[in-house]
């Protein structure tokens, strides 16, 4: 006799893992990276509404050298923690500072688009760290900062495959407001339909002669203009240069919008990597100038990054199998797991033509089942399957159903 677990009974203490808990690249036993540090993410933890995250700050793959960079990567010992329940700020936005804004799913940190150095040292013309300092970045766009802290400020493209238009770009990353961050491929639409495509930033450079404006058009004093455009200055040097432009592209502000993704089948705001033509990074690169959510404390700052967990947790072993329902409430879709099998009922009340698709997060099409009846078991086979975010979904009519299998 097969032991099936019905999920809708799990344990409250086991939690549900959803992609803030599953998205990391774990460090499956020691292997190392740069100087024999230990690589990628070292532990995941989570509770009902955080995620822990230890980290060392060092890829799997070859990093260095840094020309005209004296700095080396040390390890970090991060213990970042992540909200489970990110949330709009509803008040005036909170700009990225300088150091950590986030981390990438290899536990490696993001920092913002500035060097930390201005024009004159009055904070006025900021200079954009891609033009300043990329003499500086390694193959994979990363550098180490004085304190050893290896980071990126861009598109992080050895991370992940950053050329494949043909599916949505993966989660590579989680901003400190607890939001995904994506690779630069989305659906075309907001409501997860249409072909990928690449997601194209709002932000333009300003159509301006000189540097005695700023974006929002104040006019500044002599004493404050910018350097003279062109030669050590080119248009770009600074993040003033450019400006925001609702609707422009496909992002907001903050550089990212509110779309159904393979992960998030009901829908989350996504911050999406900014590149060009031939993966060139493009302003603003990663996240906005400012959050779009509220920011938790302890991960930015000065000696951020080193939070203390005081409530209970579980340690998120890759290879589990959960099924978090993401409508509790619906009863067309009720799904079960047993060792090798995922068994899903279509209730009543469900459309003659009803369907259902399994896919991976990258939206291929992994089996589908077509005219689907009422009260039969199905079972779908996954023992086979390689371990990671598959999506369940079931189409009745004009209602859509997605429920999410971590393998």
């Amino acid at each position: 006799m097969k032991k099936t677990l019905l999920l809708s009974l799990l344990p409250f203490a086991l939690f549900a893992q959803t992609p803030e808990v599953t998205s990391w690249l774990i460090n499956p036993g020691g292997q190392t990276g740069y100087a024999g540090i230990p690589s990628n993410v070292q532990l995941v933890q989570y509770s009902a509404n955080n995620v822990f995250v230890t980290t060392t700050c060092i890829p799997d793959y070859s990093i260095g050298p840094w020309t005209a960079n004296p700095n080396t990567p040390v390890n970090q010992n991060f213990l970042f923690k992540i909200t489970r329940n990110p949330v709009q700020n509803a008040g005036t936005p909170v700009n990225t500072p300088l150091g950590h804004i986030g981390v990438w799913t290899n536990g490696v940190s993001i920092f913002n688009a500035k060097d930390g150095m201005s024009y004159n040292n009055q904070g006025i013309w900021n200079r954009d760290a891609y033009v300043f300092e990329g003499i500086s970045f390694d193959n994979c766009l990363g550098h180490p900062a004085p304190n050893g802290e290896y980071h990126l400020h861009v598109n992080p493209t050895c991370l992940y495959d950053d050329t494949d238009s043909t599916v949505h770009a993966p989660i590579i990353g989680y901003a400190f407001d607890g939001f995904p961050i994506y690779g630069s491929f989305g659906f075309s639409n907001v409501n997860g339909t249409g072909p990928t495509r690449k997601m194209q930033t709002s932000y333009r450079l300003r159509s301006i002669t000189s540097r005695t404006t700023l974006p929002n058009g104040t006019v500044l004093n002599a004493a404050q203009y910018g350097p003279a455009i062109g030669g050590t200055y080119p248009l770009g040097a600074f993040l003033e240069d450019y400006e925001y432009v609702p609707g422009l592209g496909d992002l907001d502000e903050h550089n990212g919008r509110f779309c159904i993704t393979p992960e998030y089948p009901s829908g989350i705001y996504a911050y999406f990597v900014s590149i060009g033509v031939n993966e060139v990074p493009l302003y603003p690169y990663v996240l906005g100038p400012t959050y779009y959510g509220v920011i938790q404390p302890g991960n930015t700052g000065p000696g951020s990054g080193h939070n203390t967990i005081n409530e209970p947790v579980v340690t998120y072993v890759p290879g589990t199998t959960v099924v978090p329902m993401y409508n509790n409430e619906t009863p067309l879709l009720t799904i079960s797991s047993q060792s090798g099998e995922v068994v899903f009922v279509a209730g009543t009340g469900i459309a003659p033509d009803a369907m259902v698709t399994f896919t991976d997060i990258s939206g291929r099409v992994i089996k589908q089942y077509n005219n689907i009846q009422t009260d039969v078991e199905n079972i779908l086979p996954v023992s086979a399957l390689s371990h990671g975010i598959y999506i369940l979904s079931l189409y009745s009519g004009n209602t859509l159903v997605s429920k999410k299998l971590v393998h």
